[in-house]
């Protein structure tokens, strides 16, 4: 269900599975993703390789690249030696990624960007796991109503004054993934990808498998899409899905 750039193997069903398995050694945090909302755009999946490093090749489904845009809720951030770290034990994020796999075929996630309204959450991601963390003036509130209503405006050199809002809320609740589904595709990841000074980096995380339900999505926007150099299809999401979250151990970066 993948296509295969001239000099990468694209993932088979085994690779794709194997990646939902716990690495081995130790890990390094523990962390909650709570009320993630998943929306996904197809797009062309010659814009999205242009913009990757060498080395990674955009992973496909039925020969259709994706954009997603996904906020959602951290908590109980800890490393693994220490209880918690004042001042970021929650916090909000929003992140644009889309999906690749190296040149042996390993699938995972390229990040553009990951918004957070925690600064130290930010400045230690960047530092330590290459990853484009951007500072943004973010809220969320749950009413009576049990609807999420969730903002995010970015603040920085990548900003440009515009705010993602989305309000959604859980609905029917639905089976786990078949391999070789879309949603399997989409939301079953367990590997990223991130560019060190040094080079390509690949990283682990291990939860079990979502816990999926439909999304009833009464606000959305792309305003992610420009704050990261692409245009907006002007359509609303091709795949949306939500998740009630999991509980999640990361892993170190390894070289690829």
């Amino acid at each position: 269900m993948t296509t295969t750039g001239a000099t990468s193997r694209a993932p088979d069903e085994s690779q794709r599975l194997a990646a939902c398995a716990r690495p081995t050694g130790r890990p390094v945090m523990y962390q909650q993703w709570s009320d993630l909302l998943f929306l996904h755009w197809e797009y062309s999946a010659a814009v999205i390789q242009a913009t990757l490093p060498e080395g990674l090749f955009v992973d496909t489904f039925d020969g259709k690249a994706y954009l997603g845009v996904v906020p959602f809720f951290m908590r109980k951030i800890r490393p693994r030696f220490l209880s918690a770290v004042p001042g970021i034990l929650d916090f909000l994020e929003l992140n644009l990624r889309t999906y690749v796999h190296d040149r042996a075929g390993v699938p995972g996630v390229w990040f553009y960007s990951l918004d957070a309204n925690q600064w130290l959450a930010v400045k230690i991601a960047r530092r330590f796991f290459h990853l484009p963390y951007e500072h943004a003036k973010m809220k969320a509130s749950r009413p009576a109503d049990g609807r999420i209503r969730y903002e995010s405006l970015r603040t920085g050199s990548r900003a440009n004054g515009s705010r993602c809002e989305f309000e959604y809320a859980p609905g029917e609740e639905l089976a786990q993934p078949a391999p070789g589904s879309l949603e399997f595709f989409l939301v079953e990841r367990y590997r990223l990808y991130c560019s060190a000074p040094d080079g390509l980096r690949r990283g682990a995380v291990f939860h079990e498998p979502y816990p999926l339900c439909r999304a009833d999505v009464t606000a959305w926007d792309e305003n992610l899409l420009p704050l990261d150099g692409f245009a907006p299809t002007g359509r609303a999401p091709d795949h949306v899905i939500m998740s009630r979250g999991v509980d999640v151990t990361v892993f170190p970066l390894m070289r690829v």
